[in-house]
């Protein structure tokens, strides 16, 4: 019987020590001495034409937030004063407006093709927006302002009346009773959303509540408008 040889295998392993870490000069942190924080902007959305559009969203979307129009009772004090700054437009047939921006451009007259832009809002639906040409955009991402010719009587009469007085450049928040809003589906302006469309019209045309008495209310619209620019004949 032959003796058993153990052979015993060394495995080595060498340990190689990680090279010294590399030190970075310290950088504090930067401060910025203006109280406004630094902005990024893209290169499309620093042209002129886009800031100025930015600007003017911006500045009806302001306003629209800043106002709340309540119509469940005309005795509340703050519904009083919230409209105790309106006027009214004369000729207008009760269209209210309060200016927040004078334009510093031509005010149009009738014949003239107006662009405007707006937010539109359903006081029966607790300050629903139900349209607003921000929302329209072209195949750049810019959005459409509505173009029309003042007078036509395409319009409802209530932004008629609202952009008639008002000087290029400005802007107008204007609450326009139902006499002067929609009287039927094919006055502009109209949303394009379908759905949107159904509910603003099945909410003013609704024959039950108008039974009821509520035509005073259901119709009642409350728009923000700037008119951006006018051309003549």
């Amino acid at each position: 019987m032959q003796p058993t040889t153990n052979m015993t295998k060394m495995v080595i392993i060498r340990w190689y020590a990680p090279p010294p870490a590399l030190l970075l000069p310290h950088h504090p942190t930067t401060r910025f001495s203006s109280s406004k924080p630094p902005s990024f902007v893209s290169e499309k959305s620093s042209s002129p034409s886009s800031s100025s559009t930015t600007r003017r969203a911006l500045s009806l979307s302001l306003a629209f937030s800043s106002f709340t129009f309540s119509t469940t009772s005309s005795s509340s004090s703050s519904s009083e004063a919230a409209t105790s700054d309106f006027f009214e437009l004369q000729g207008s047939g009760g269209v209210r407006a309060l200016d927040l921006r004078t334009g510093s451009g031509e005010v149009p007259v009738d014949g003239d093709q107006v662009a405007v832009h707006y937010y539109g809002r359903l006081a029966a639906k607790q300050g629903w927006r139900f349209d607003s040409t921000y929302d329209h955009k072209d195949e750049t991402g810019e959005p459409i302002p509505f173009v029309f010719t003042l007078g036509s009587g395409k319009v409802i009469s209530g932004i008629e009346a609202a952009v008639r007085s008002l000087k290029v450049g400005g802007i107008r928040r204007v609450i326009i009773p139902p006499s002067q809003g929609y009287q039927n589906t094919s006055q502009e302006p109209i949303p394009p959303n379908a759905c949107s469309l159904q509910r603003l019209f099945t909410t003013i045309f609704n024959p039950t509540r108008l039974a009821n008495g509520e035509g005073s209310t259901l119709g009642t619209l409350i728009f923000d408008i700037e008119l951006v620019s006018l051309k003549h004949p």
